[in-house]
């Protein structure tokens, strides 16, 4: 059975009554959209998201019983309401079956979710915000005079315990990802520069468990795309994922499958087990900017313009300052042995500063523990012939003027400490983009100077995916998603994952 193309020139009047030219070839066995013959392909996480729901029972109910306990201790106390007096043990029951039955109602539990991004914790808080919402509503329509101690403390710890849980799964998930088991066996569709950079963007993200089978591209039966073979035309995307048994078929933005042959498709693989995903043309735009509002059975993406002022980035400021202040309290000490190591290996000056450009293009001083030999500076030229960077970035792989205690500092980013004095006068922020030196900013393109509209970061995305070995062009492209999309959200997972690089720095040299 063949899926006819929309004829070519159909919508502007022209080909009418031409006969239409195949867009893909269904096999014989599969009639009505169904596979036949074939198992039900995507039961590898079944047993992961038992665990899953298994681990958040266990914590619901420590916390329901711990807070319980701490409020009543074994006294059997009863809870009085318009319905008559129900025992505490009744409540902490009804309480856990509630709690559970938000997460699933909130898709807690969707494997498409599991394992990236932050969209599973914001699931699991926004279930237990709804819970306890209800819990608040039903007690004043019942004139229930909950303890608030109970409720104080079973609400807090049981978020904190659920987020944890979640976390360490997902820490034992993405391994197994990284190793390429317990992902998604994914066929893409495209032309050649699509499908390339589609490639490489599930390449960046194993923990997102998308593993790239292969791609069906036009004009090409055969070779690679960016290391991945190609199987064949897009008219054989269906042939294809069903002979492979892929679980995703990747649809970009370049597809010459056309509004009716995406439909189509969508069709056809109904009860296959494999699901379709649609790459949009806008790229490196995340979803807090972009909302979807169907017209007319048409979907139409409206993409907000990123926001560089206003209450959230007066917190962020606030924010900043005071984490800076307290973290320069917390390390006094280890910044003391910092200084007394440089000083003490060959007695130069414990600080390095440098010129860097801030927001606005404008520029500072950079507050570094000095990690090179004091003539570091008058050696540059010496260098420019072994220089590995790409664009305006200068990388000399063992650069011979990092002195010892200078690699140590390096590799735990112990020498970025004095940036915090930088943040403390408002030069600088804990995230944001990679501060560039005047030399790099005289080379930026057009769209790179945007990278000045925030100021820059101690950490960022650059500092969590790869550091110096990230392509200019990566780098670049990281700072400007970070620029387009900040969240205290984002702000938050940056930190916590360069907490995990600067204590496992190899482990996690490739986030």
């Amino acid at each position: 059975m063949e899926i006819p193309r929309e004829p070519q020139g159909a919508r502007d009047g022209l080909g009418v009554g031409s006969a239409p030219t195949p867009l893909f070839v269904v096999p014989d066995g599969l009639q009505g959209g169904r596979r036949r013959g074939l198992p039900q392909a995507r039961r590898y996480l079944t047993g992961y998201l038992s665990v899953v729901r298994v681990a958040d029972l266990l914590v619901v109910a420590v916390a329901v019983v711990a807070a319980q306990l701490f409020r009543f201790g074994t006294d059997g106390r009863e809870l009085q309401s318009a319905l008559g007096a129900v025992s505490y043990t009744t409540v902490s029951l009804a309480l856990m079956a509630g709690w559970m039955a938000s997460l699933h109602l909130q898709n807690s539990y969707d494997g498409r979710l599991v394992g990236h991004g932050v969209q599973e914790y914001k699931q699991v808080f926004q279930a237990s915000t709804w819970l306890f919402a209800i819990v608040a509503i039903v007690a004043l329509a019942l004139k229930a005079d909950f303890a608030r101690g109970y409720v104080v403390l079973a609400f807090p710890l049981g978020t904190v315990l659920l987020l944890v849980a979640r976390w360490s799964a997902r820490r034992w998930l993405v391994r197994r990802r990284r190793e390429g088991a317990l992902s998604d066996r994914v066929l893409l569709v495209g032309d050649r520069d699509h499908v390339a950079s589609l490639v490489v963007a599930l390449g960046r993200a194993p923990d997102a468990g998308y593993q790239v089978l292969g791609a069906c591209v036009d004009g090409a039966s055969e070779g690679r795309v960016a290391g991945v073979p190609v199987l064949g035309p897009e008219s054989d995307v269906l042939v294809k994922a069903l002979e492979m048994d892929v679980d995703v078929v990747a649809v970009s933005s370049s597809a010459g499958l056309g509004q009716e042959g995406l439909r189509r498709l969508g069709w056809a693989l109904e009860g296959t087990d494999i699901d379709l995903v649609v790459a949009p043309g806008i790229m490196d735009v995340a979803g807090p900017r972009v909302l979807t509002r169907p017209v007319q059975g048409l979907p139409l993406i409206h993409v907000e313009s990123p926001r560089f002022a206003g209450p959230q980035l007066v917190a962020k400021n606030v924010v900043d300052r005071m984490a800076a202040v307290a973290v320069l309290v917390v390390m006094a000490p280890v910044m003391g042995l910092v200084a007394l190591a440089v000083r003490g290996e060959d007695g130069g000056p414990v600080l390095f500063r440098q010129e860097r450009v801030g927001r606005d293009g404008r520029t500072f001083a950079m507050l570094k523990f000095r990690s090179m030999v004091v003539q570091a500076e008058e050696m540059l030229p010496t260098l420019r012939a072994v220089d590995q960077g790409a664009g305006p970035m200068f990388k000399v792989p063992e650069d011979p003027r990092v002195t010892r205690v200078g690699a140590f500092i390096r590799r735990h980013s112990l020498d970025e400490l004095p940036q915090l004095i930088n943040v403390l006068r408002g030069d600088m922020s804990l995230v944001g983009p990679r501060p560039p030196l005047p030399r790099e900013v005289a080379a930026y393109e057009a769209a790179t100077h945007r990278r000045l509209l925030v100021k820059p970061g101690m950490t960022g995305l650059w500092q969590i995916s790869g550091r110096s070995n990230l392509s200019w062009q990566e780098s670049v492209r990281l700072d400007l998603y970070y620029v387009e999309n900040w969240t205290p959200v984002l702000d938050l997972m940056i930190l916590w994952r360069t907490v995990q690089v600067v204590l496992k720095p190899d482990e996690n040299s490739a986030y």
